[in-house]
């Protein structure tokens, strides 16, 4: 009995899988002329897509590597404004943003670009190049955060300093950037009253970066900011 019974229940899967099946082919059937086109339309994005990075793309980013060799050249030798704008043979950082956009050479440009305009006093330009930089990478990304914080500092706008202080220290935590940028954070959080926020963040330092320059005087940072709470 129990036999016939599972014997029912196999035909009813057989059925309804047959049944299933049937549908399929008829809905191929039914669609197969959307179907090509579909598939059609997928082969092609994904062979565009290899070509554009293949053959435009990928020239345009050799390209740009070797148009910003020069302007480094000048950034390393602190001469921003030259960096910025080329000498009239090579490339400056503002050309190769607006000659090679969405190579990473051109992303990487925008750094650079931002960091020259801070050096020269030039804030607002410093904030606008850093805060379209891609921030993808674990070091730079974490020290353009801090030089916006840097920027908007000088602009005397506290809150936002204090913001991208705060995003640099968090930016894919990392025992280089991370306490400096905590520090930083803390002193201004200090400096503004924020003194429980301050002792927090100065223990922050204590507990998850010991090891760190930053860590060396923290009990000294803990300690006057205690003082102030109380």
């Amino acid at each position: 009995m129990a036999k016939i019974k599972k014997d029912k229940a196999s035909e009813k899967n057989i059925m309804a899988v047959e049944e299933a099946l049937g549908k399929s082919e008829q809905f191929i059937e039914k669609n197969q002329n959307k179907i090509v086109w579909v598939v059609l339309a997928i082969v092609l994005i994904i062979g565009g897509y290899i070509g554009y990075n293949r053959f435009i793309i990928e020239p345009r980013e050799k390209e740009a590597s070797a148009e910003i060799f020069m302007a480094q050249k000048y950034f390393e030798k602190d001469n921003y404004k030259m960096a910025l704008e080329g000498d009239g043979f090579y490339m400056g950082f503002l050309d190769i943003i607006d000659n090679y956009g969405m190579t990473k050479s051109a992303n990487l440009s925008k750094y650079y670009a931002g960091i020259c305009y801070l050096n020269l006093g030039e804030f607002e330009n410093a904030i606008d190049q850093l805060g379209s930089f891609k921030k993808r990478d674990m070091i730079l990304g974490a020290m353009a955060y801090g030089a916006m914080g840097d920027a908007y500092l000088e602009l005397d706008n506290k809150e936002e300093a204090l913001k991208n202080y705060r995003k640099a220290a968090s930016h894919k935590p990392n025992k280089l950037t991370s306490p400096i940028y905590l520090l930083r954070a803390a002193q201004l959080e200090e400096h503004m009253g924020n003194y429980k926020s301050a002792l927090d963040l100065y223990k922050k330092i204590k507990t998850d970066f010991h090891g760190s320059a930053e860590a060396t005087d923290i009990d000294y940072y803990i300690g006057r900011v205690s003082g102030l709470i109380k």
